[in-house]
C-alpha cells in the first residue's frame, strides 16, 4: 500500500499559542507590585479574581465579538415612534455585567477606605485589554457620582442607583431598575474643547435655582455612551453656563426630549456607542449654582482623566504582553525572535514605557484617594504624555509581530487604532497643557507638591527638574513652549517613580535615554549595557 505523504502546506509550523487563559493582573508584575505599594492591598484578592477572569478564552472572544458588532442606533419604533434606543451585541451586555459586578464604576464611593481608588485603578488596568470601549460608561458613572454630590439631594436619590453592583440594560425608567449608569454631554459643533461657546439654553420651570427643575433645548456634538440613565450636561442658564442632570425619562414615566440624530462612524472604540443628540424641552435638574458649570462637572473631569491614564496604560501592557509574547515562540534566522539582541532591545524599551505608564497611573490613584494637592498637575501632566505615548508606543509593538500584526485576527489592529482616543478625549493635548500652565497661577501649591514628589528621588532626576523650574521662571511666549514644558514634567514624574519603585534595570535605563538622551528617536535605540532581558522577564506573561 503507498505512504501518502502530508502535504507540507497544511502544517502549521513556528506559531506562538494564543495568549489567554492566564491571569491578565497576576502576570502584570509592575502592577501587582504598585497595587500593594499604593496602598490597595485589601481589593488585591478582587482585582486578582478579576484578572483571572478578564484573561480567559471566553472573556477575549465577547471583546473581539463586541468590537465587530457594533451599536446599532433605532430612531422610531415600527409604527413611526420616537424611541431613541441603541441596541449592542449581547457580548457588549456580557462584559459591562462583569465589569459592574467587579465595581469598577463604584468601587471608590461604594468603599471609601483607604486604598479603594488605587483598587479600583488595578481592576480597570486589567480589563483595558479585553475591550476598551466598556471602558467608557464605567468611567463615566465613575465620574459622575462625586459631580453629582454638588446637589446633595440629587445625589441622594442617584447615587444608590450608579453604585449598584447590577447591570440592568433595559431602557426603562430608572425607578424601575436594578442599577443605573450615567453618561456626559458637554461639547457643541460650534465649540469643541471651548464650551463656554455652547448655544445650549436652559429655562427655569418653577423659579429656578440648585436642585430644580429645568427645560433644556439645544443639541450636542458628542454625547457618549448615549444608552445611560441620566447624563450631566451643561446649557446656558440666566446666570451663565450651568450643571444639569438629564434623565432619559421624565419624573412622570415618558421619554425624555432626548433625541439621538446619528452614531459616530469612529477610528476606534467601536463597540461603545458615541453620537449626536439634541434636547427639545428635555426635563433636567440644575446640579450647583447657575453660571458654575465648569467647576462643577470639572469634578467628573478630573476623575474621567485618570481614567484616560489608566486606558492608555492598559492598552500599552496588551501590547507589551502581545509582543513578547509572540518574541518567546517566535524564530526567526535560527534563533527566537526574543533572543535575538536588537529585538531584545525594542521589547526592552516598550516594557520600560509600559511600566513608567503603569506607576504613574496608580500613584495618581492613590493620589485621588488621598485628595493629595499633587494631583492637580500631576493628574493634567500624565493625562498630556501617557496618552500621547501610547500610539507610537503600541504602534512599534505591533510591528513586532511583523506582518501577523497587521492582521486583525491577532488583535493588536484593534489595539492601535485605540490608542489616540485617550489623548483626544477629556481635552486633547493642547487643551492639557493650557491646563496645567492655569494650575500652577490659580494653585502654587500643587506647584510645589508636584516638584517635591519628582524631587523625592535625589540624583539626576532633581538635576533635570531643576532644569524645569529653572524654564518656568521665564514667562516670555510660554504658552508657545508649553508642550515641551509639560512633557519634560512628565518625563520627569515617570523617572521619579521608576527610581524609586521600579525595577533598576528599567530605571537606569529610563533614566539614561529619558533624562540624559543616550538614545535615539525611535523605541529600541538603548544604549549599551541595559539588562534587556531582565527587563523582558519581568513583562512577558507566562501562560500556565
Amino acid at each position: 500500500m503507498a505512504t501518502i505523504e502530508r502535504n507540507p502546506a497544511r502544517e502549521v509550523l513556528n506559531q506562538p499559542p494564543r495568549l489567554e487563559g492566564y491571569n491578565v493582573f497576576e502576570q502584570n508584575r509592575p502592577l501587582v507590585d504598585a497595587l500593594r505599594r499604593e496602598g490597595a492591598e485589601a481589593f488585591e484578592s478582587r482585582a486578582r479574581e478579576l484578572g483571572e477572569r478578564a484573561g480567559t478564552p471566553e472573556a477575549l472572544e465577547r471583546g473581539r465579538l463586541a468590537n465587530e458588532n457594533p451599536p446599532i442606533l433605532r430612531t422610531h419604533d415600527r409604527f413611526g415612534n420616537r424611541i431613541d434606543e441603541v441596541e449592542f451585541h449581547p457580548a457588549w451586555h456580557e462584559l459591562l455585567h462583569l465589569a459592574v459586578a467587579s465595581g469598577i464604576h463604584a468601587l471608590p464611593w461604594r468603599e471609601p477606605v483607604p486604598g479603594a481608588q488605587a483598587g479600583r485603578a488595578a481592576m480597570m488596568l486589567a480589563m483595558s485589554g479585553v475591550e476598551s470601549g466598556t471602558g467608557c460608561p464605567l468611567s463615566m458613572t465613575y465620574a459622575g457620582v462625586p459631580a453629582l454630590r454638588a446637589q446633595p439631594e440629587v445625589a441622594e436619590e442617584w447615587e444608590p442607583r450608579l453604585v449598584s453592583l447590577e447591570y440592568d440594560p433595559r431602557f426603562v425608567p430608572v425607578e424601575e431598575k436594578r442599577g443605573a449608569l450615567m453618561g456626559m454631554a458637554m461639547t457643541e459643533r460650534q465649540g469643541g474643547s471651548d464650551v463656554r461657546a455652547n448655544t445650549t439654553v436652559a429655562r427655569p420651570l418653577n423659579g429656578g435655582g440648585p436642585g430644580a427643575e429645568y427645560e433644556i433645548n439645544g443639541h450636542k456634538w458628542f454625547c457618549s455612551a448615549p444608552m445611560c440613565d441620566a447624563f450631566l450636561v451643561l446649557a446656558q442658564a440666566d446666570g451663565g453656563l450651568s450643571c444639569f442632570l438629564l434623565p432619559r425619562w421624565t419624573p412622570d414615566g415618558e421619554r425624555n426630549g432626548f433625541h439621538i440624530q446619528r452614531l459616530k462612524d469612529k477610528l476606534g472604540n467601536r463597540s461603545n456607542a458615541s453620537s449626536e443628540v439634541e434636547f427639545d424641552a428635555a426635563w433636567a435638574r440644575l446640579v450647583g449654582d447657575e453660571g458654575r458649570g465648569v467647576p462643577t462637572i470639572i469634578e467628573m473631569v478630573n476623575y474621567t482623566r485618570l481614567d484616560c491614564v489608566l486606558g492608555s496604560a492598559g492598552l500599552m501592557r496588551a501590547a507589551v504582553a502581545q509582543a513578547t509574547h509572540h518574541a518567546a515562540y517566535r524564530e526567526a534566522f535560527g534563533k527566537l525572535l526574543i533572543d535575538q539582541p536588537l529585538m531584545q532591545n525594542v521589547l526592552a524599551d516598550l516594557c520600560i514605557e509600559s511600566e513608567a505608564a503603569t506607576l504613574t497611573a496608580m500613584r495618581l490613584a492613590r493620589a485621588c484617594d488621598e485628595g493629595d494637592p499633587f494631583k492637580r498637575l500631576g493628574l493634567a501632566v500624565s493625562k498630556y504624555w501617557v496618552c500621547k505615548s501610547a500610539p507610537w508606543h503600541i504602534g512599534e509593538a505591533l510591528e513586532c509581530l511583523g506582518g501577523n500584526g497587521y492582521v486583525e485576527l491577532s488583535g493588536m489592529p484593534r489595539l492601535y487604532r485605540e490608542a489616540p482616543l485617550n489623548s483626544i478625549w477629556e481635552g486633547s493635548g493642547n487643551v492639557n497643557c493650557l491646563d496645567v500652565l492655569r494650575g500652577m497661577v490659580r494653585s502654587p501649591e500643587s506647584v510645589e507638591a508636584f516638584f517635591a514628589e519628582v524631587d523625592s528621588a535625589g540624583g539626576e532626576v532633581a538635576e533635570f527638574s531643576s532644569r524645569i523650574r529653572d524654564e518656568l521662571t521665564d514667562l516670555e511666549d510660554i504658552e508657545f513652549r508649553a508642550r515641551r514644558i509639560v512633557e519634560s514634567m512628565a518625563i520627569a514624574l515617570q523617572a521619579s517613580l521608576l527610581v524609586r519603585h521600579g525595577d533598576p534595570a528599567a530605571a537606569d535605563a529610563f533614566v539614561a535615554t529619558r533624562l540624559r538622551g543616550d538614545a535615539g528617536r525611535a523605541l529600541g535605540t538603548l544604549p549599551r549595557g541595559v539588562d534587556c532581558e531582565r527587563i523582558i522577564e519581568r513583562h512577558r506573561p507566562r501562560l500556565p
